[in-house]
């Protein structure tokens, strides 16, 4: 029981210890890509609140309507 024990502990401690290169090396950004990203996120964003003040202001009207 200890020794099952002592070589989980010891694959866990050498699991977290080892520092491998390659995972960095194949992660690579390309600038406009990200920059593009930005864009579209911004148009998405004001279409989003467009759509959101159009509805907010069709409702009021509604409900103005609708009570007076």
């Amino acid at each position: 029981m200890k020794n099952t024990l002592s070589s989980i502990k010891k694959h866990l401690i050498h699991k977290y210890t080892i520092e491998d290169d390659n995972t960095y090396a194949k992660k690579s950004t390309n600038i406009n890509v990200l920059l593009n990203r930005v864009k579209l996120d911004q148009k998405r964003e004001s279409r989003k609140k467009l759509l959101f003040t159009a509805a907010t202001s069709v409702g009021v009207l509604l409900f103005g309507v609708l009570i007076f």
